[in-house]
């Protein structure tokens, strides 16, 4: 298991918590960039995986998540975390200077890495987008249009088909359990629409993974929206009848190995 340091930093909107996997042979930086209503603490076996191939791990809880201040799940503005994780990298590149950085997203966490990426062009090397809500979901949209929103939590059974994840995700006090806060839902659909408006990732290298039943980022909705954006470097796998954390699949060792490997080739010297 890789061990980790943490440190924290005054945020946009308060103080943001962030864990570093360390390697003291690092050859490459990753920002790992985690979903709504969680926190980087559930990537440590990403984590683990990345720094077997040489990376060191920045992560940091978003505003309002896990062990970073304010409201649990609040974010107003889904630049506030885009700016926050860019100071992170700005830092991870400090410590680790002249080495390439890696940017990887999941669900939420791949709106945060796509506007990253768009935002900050040519600052990142690769980018790995797990289960992004680029193409936003038309249930969230429904519940924008119900006031109030249904007292409606994530189901922890949509996450993956092995039920411990959902066991372990129900019992985690650093995840937020409640009904999805309207501003979060505004904000989110917001970059959604910063993103159709932005520029694709030119030759950027990406590769996008993604399960085929994911029930809360629906592939068929995700699926034209990346190939849009995706630029000339795009790479995509869909996992037959895998469910949204993708990471936490039961087969999760396939997903990771093909992270990695794809890492490992387009990052080769």
């Amino acid at each position: 298991m890789a061990g980790s340091t943490t440190y924290e930093f005054d945020g946009e909107k308060g103080r943001i918590f962030v864990r570093n996997w360390t390697n003291d042979g690092a050859t490459f930086v990753v920002l790992l960039i985690h979903g709504y209503g969680e926190h980087a603490g559930r990537y440590q076996h990403v984590a683990d995986a990345l720094v077997a191939i040489g990376a060191t791990v920045y992560a940091p809880d978003h505003q309002a998540h896990g062990k970073s201040e304010g409201t649990m799940a609040l974010i107003e503005d889904m630049e506030i975390p885009v700016t926050d994780s860019h100071t992170v990298a700005e830092r991870a590149r400090a410590e680790h200077p002249g080495l390439p950085l890696v940017v990887v997203g999941h669900s939420m966490g791949g709106v945060i890495a796509t506007r990253f990426v768009q935002r900050f062009p040519g600052e990142a090397a690769a980018l790995v987008l797990s289960g992004p809500v680029v193409g936003g979901n038309p249930g969230f949209e429904m519940l924008l249009d119900l006031d109030p929103i249904p007292e409606i939590p994530i189901d922890p059974a949509t996450l993956s088909r092995d039920p411990a994840v959902g066991e372990a995700y129900a019992a985690d006090p650093l995840v937020y359990h409640g009904p999805f806060r309207r501003e979060t839902l505004q904000a989110l659909l917001d970059a959604v629409h910063a993103i159709a408006d932005g520029p694709d990732f030119g030759d950027l290298p990406t590769l996008w993974i993604h399960g085929t039943h994911d029930q809360l980022v629906p592939y068929d909705v995700t699926k034209p929206v990346i190939e849009r954006i995706g630029g000339t470097a795009l790479e995509q796998i869909a996992y037959e009848d895998a469910e949204h954390e993708i990471f936490n699949e039961t087969n999760r060792a396939e997903v990771l190995a093909d992270m990695t490997s794809f890492l490992q080739r387009v990052l080769a010297p």
